[in-house]
Parts: structure tokens; sequence; C-alpha cells
């Protein structure tokens, strides 16, 4: 098992929480408020990981961002890192760490761009459908479900493989994040806001057991 999850996750007796990631050039990694203490609570019902109903906001640079197995970001705008912040964030990947990033519908060029930074030898590369992030607690036999339109594309799973772990799922055109929200923010059909659910908690579920 990777050193984070050894330091940080045994599954019953550690409390589990998201470390929500601030990052500079102008987007807005604070988008979607309501959605990940929605995720949590609901993580915390339907499993036995013990979840408190909190988002943790860490900067890069903070040194207790080890201390946090799964890190998310989204956002619609840019997103830019320092090379100070590349140089910590290869760091967090090697450590054991792991990025859901989740594009709101905006910030796909300057993701892709940073993640080049990253890992310049490593490219993005689609999961397929019977990869095990798709069926980790739940099962989505067509992989990663369609919450908003954006662009008239269907929803890609997108992944950095570092040792052959995946460390970054990057999730497009999908939004999950607008369908973990508050019922009332996006008037989203149940059944959208229940395979948002379900796919953050096969996420987050893979995370802690794949490590």
């Amino acid at each position: 098992m990777n050193t984070l999850l050894i330091l940080v996750l045994l599954v019953g007796q550690y409390d589990f929480t998201i470390a929500r990631l601030k990052y500079e050039g102008g987007g807005d990694w604070y988008s979607n408020p309501s959605s990940l203490p929605n995720l949590l609570k609901a993580l915390g019902e339907r499993t036995t990981i013990r979840a408190p109903q909190r988002e943790d906001n860490v900067e890069i640079t903070d040194p207790m961002l080890f201390n946090y197995p799964y890190l998310f970001l989204n956002g619609h705008g840019n997103i830019r890192f320092t090379d100070e912040e590349i140089k910590i964030l290869r760091e967090y990947f090697a450590a054991g760490g792991f990025l859901h990033a989740d594009d709101n519908y905006g910030m796909d060029s300057s993701f892709r761009r940073e993640m080049k930074r990253i890992f310049p030898a490593s490219l993005l590369v689609e999961l397929p459908i019977n990869h095990s992030i798709y069926h980790s607690f739940y099962d989505f036999p067509k992989g990663l479900p369609k919450i908003h339109e954006h662009d008239n594309k269907p929803s890609q799973g997108f992944g950095i493989f570092y040792e052959n772990r995946l460390v970054v799922f990057y999730t497009y055109e999908c939004d999950l994040g607008d369908g973990w929200e508050d019922m009332d923010v996006h008037n989203d059909p149940p059944e959208k806001r229940e395979a948002a659910l379900q796919m953050g908690i096969n996420i987050i579920v893979y995370c802690l057991t794949h490590g």
C-alpha cells in the first residue's frame, strides 16, 4: 500500500475527508460549495468509511497537503501552478497521493497544460469502461455517467499513471460536482444526482483500495 494510505487511512479507524485544492490563475477553485459535503454524507451513509460532512481546503505549499490521500480540483477557468507547486505535486503523487479533477466547464485546456508540466513524459489516457474505478462499489457498465450537458460531447474519464498506479482521474464533459450539489442549485432530476453520487463514491473507494 502506498505511503500516504499507510500513514493516513485504515478504514474504520480514521476519519476520511476530501481536501479541495486551491490554485491560482483566475479559476474558481471554490465552485460548487455544497458538492463535497453532500458526497461525504452519502459516503458515510452507504459505506463503512467514517466521513465527516466537511471538506478541507488546502494550498499546495501547505505541509498539511501530505496528510490527505485524496485531493479534489474543479472550476470553470484558468489553472496555474508555480514551479514550486509543480515540484510539490510531483512529490505528493510519488508518496501515494491521488487527485480527482472535475471540469465544471472551462478548465480543460489549462488543466491539461499543468498536468503536462507535472508529468512531461505521461499522457492523460482515456480509461476503458472495464476499469475498476467504474466498478469499485457501484457498477457503471457504460463508464462515466453524463450529468450536465456542455458541448454535446460524451462524458469521458481520463487518467495519468505513475509507476502503474492511477494518480490522477479527470472527469470531462460530465460535471459530477454539479450533480453532488444541493438539489435546488441545478434542479437535476433524482436519477442524475444519484448517478453522480454513486460515481463519486466509486472514485473514493477506488482511491482507498488501490493504493
